[in-house]
């Protein structure tokens, strides 16, 4: 089911009116993240700012985890290949997950840890660099955040990821 709703998500991504500014002008690409989450990416680019950006994989917030981020780009380094990324996100996670958080007692700290959830619901907010070489079909990112649990129970952690797409 997993792996179905993922590819749902390209097809609709792919089917969507054109407006590109990824590489060679092309609007869709998929490839890898390394990171948190770490699994599969696909990006669609709505605007020649702006793209919607989807990962799929293995995460400490529960695995499957399903992430979704609707990011800007930025011109702040007036360069043509390196652009600023930033924007919302919304993630959820399946299976096997934990949380832990740091607490005081008595003057001393410690570290709570807990396995046993099933379902996750976080958002994020998203900031990183998006490299796009000239004359090449790929997309280089690497992105870091907060990744804030909603839930079941409130959590902050952080998420980082450097990743490649292709686009076809």
């Amino acid at each position: 089911m997993k792996k179905s709703l993922f590819l749902s998500l390209i097809a609709v991504m792919a089917t969507l009116g054109c407006h590109a500014q990824g590489p060679r002008g092309n609007a869709f690409g998929f490839g890898i993240v390394l990171g948190e989450p770490l699994g599969l990416t696909a990006k669609y680019w709505v605007s020649r700012e702006n793209a919607l950006q989807a990962h799929i994989g293995a995460s400490y917030f529960g695995s499957p985890r399903l992430q979704v981020d609707y990011l800007w780009h930025l011109d702040v380094f007036k360069s043509q290949v390196v652009k600023l990324l930033a924007g919302p996100g919304m993630g959820i996670g399946f299976g096997h997950g934990g949380s832990g958080f740091w607490y005081k007692d008595r003057g001393r700290k410690y570290w709570y840890y807990d396995e046993g959830r099933d379902f996750g619901l976080a958002m994020r907010v998203i900031t990183g660099l998006n490299i796009i070489p000239k004359n090449t079909p790929i997309e280089i990112f690497v992105e870091l955040g907060p990744n804030i649990g909603i839930a079941p129970s409130f959590g902050v952690g952080l998420d980082a990821g450097i990743g490649i797409r292709f686009y076809p």
